[in-house]
């Protein structure tokens, strides 16, 4: 099966948009494959809706993990079954937090392995702080992968008052590759992140 895995900064939507994506494919209950930074998965069973809140949270870095579902993507001539996987959130520098480190290092090495990535920014951020709310990381990540992998950058929080001027922004520092303008929380935008992953994946 290919992976398509989801990349961004914390608290940029990544585990609201594996939900919400994964919900909007029509799948309302799955089992989620979790792999421990430090080693060790497991699977557990998830309600998309239910456990919302204990995957997703204010905090930065909620998500230390590689966290995965298994999904049926409609395509023109047939569905492909995709795993999508959430991951830590990205940072310049190094964290204080041995597990954060941990699990962004995981991050890294599965951006190796992945068949695609979906790498989700948060436009009304940008929109507010400008270019400096993008992390170097990111840029150079976006340099690198579409030579080894389909890519798209996904201009989350849409819903938003300053994503607009954010959005402008993201296709101004990601010139050349996609962007798609989604809102994980109000699922819109789907339709064309839908096409990107039974295209590429």
């Amino acid at each position: 099966m290919k992976t398509a895995l989801i990349i961004g900064q914390a608290n940029a939507g990544k585990t609201l948009f594996l939900l919400n994506f994964a919900r909007y494919l029509g799948i309302e209950r799955a089992e989620m494959t979790v792999q421990a930074a430090e080693g060790g998965t497991f699977t557990r069973p998830c309600h998309l809706e239910r456990d919302r809140p204990l995957l997703v949270g204010d905090e930065p870095h909620t998500t230390r993990c590689l966290q995965s579902l298994t999904v049926s993507v409609p395509g023109r001539k047939r569905a492909r079954v995709v795993v999508l996987t959430d991951s830590t959130g990205l940072l310049d520098g190094i964290d204080e937090d041995r597990q954060v480190r941990l699990a962004v290092a995981q991050t890294l090495r599965a951006l190796r392995l992945a068949d695609a990535v979906l790498h989700v920014i948060d436009a009304d951020r940008v929109g507010r702080q400008g270019r400096s709310a993008i992390a170097e990381v990111e840029v150079q990540i976006a340099r690198y992968l579409p030579l080894r992998a389909p890519y798209a950058v996904l201009a989350n929080k849409m819903d938003l008052p300053a994503a607009p001027g954010g959005l402008a922004t993201i296709r101004r520092v990601f010139s050349g590759r996609p962007v798609l303008p989604v809102s994980a929380l109000q699922r819109t935008g789907f339709r064309e992140v839908r096409r990107f992953v039974a295209r590429y994946v």
